[in-house]
């Protein structure tokens, strides 16, 4: 609403109170309406052009969920565990250490 209690220019034949049944100008009002067909054909480009954006966007989105790799398990702290070649070697090396420990007491 402007100052005086009006409606704003841009609703055309409400902008004079005492006039409501017809435009206060008809070459205002037809502007008006000119202009809001512009508004709404930019809006609907803008519409048009927001839904390509998605439409890539999403795209982007399943071909980078398709071609993710699953992330490697979490590295373990502490010890590692032995292969079954190493727990050869250490049982080999523990046999000797007892026999020798054998030989000794005797």
């Amino acid at each position: 609403m402007s100052e005086n209690g009006t409606k704003d220019r841009a609703l055309g034949f409400w902008s004079d109170p005492r006039r409501r049944d017809r435009p206060a100008d008809r070459s205002a009002l037809r502007w008006d309406t000119m202009d809001l067909h512009k508004v709404i054909a930019d809006l609907y480009a803008e519409k048009a052009r927001l839904e390509r954006v998605i439409a890539s966007l999403e795209e982007l989105l399943r071909t980078a969920e398709s071609s993710r790799v699953p992330p490697q398990p979490a590295k373990r702290r502490g010890r590692r565990s032995m292969g079954s070649a190493e727990r050869q070697e250490v049982s080999r090396r523990m046999r000797r250490y007892w026999a020798s420990r054998r030989q000794a007491e005797k």
